[in-house]
């Protein structure tokens, strides 16, 4: 759990694996992925976004592997980059 720029975690490691949340859902069948890599995520989402980190994370789903928030998380954890919940424009849409 991320609150603000802090990564909650009751375990013995940032570096557990854990499946994402598509897994879960049926909808992949991916590789798990690091829990502090996914929650890094969210905390580059909430120093970007400040309080409305929140009020946008619910209104893009929630906990569900719908949320486009989850969806960068996971992103983010596999390769590194791509946090942001929503795509940068290609050049030829800006």
């Amino acid at each position: 759990l991320t609150l603000g720029n802090v990564i909650l975690h009751t375990g013995d490691t940032l570096d557990s694996p854990c499946l994402t949340y598509a897994h879960h859902a049926g909808l992949g069948d991916e590789d798990p992925i690091s829990i502090g890599d996914h929650e890094r995520a969210h905390v580059y989402q909430y120093l970007a976004l400040g309080l409305l980190f929140l009020p946008m994370y619910f209104l893009c789903g929630g906990i569900s592997h719908e949320n486009r928030f989850e969806q960068a998380a996971d992103r983010y954890a596999r390769c590194g980059r791509g946090w942001w919940p929503w795509p940068r424009p290609t050049p030829d849409e800006r």
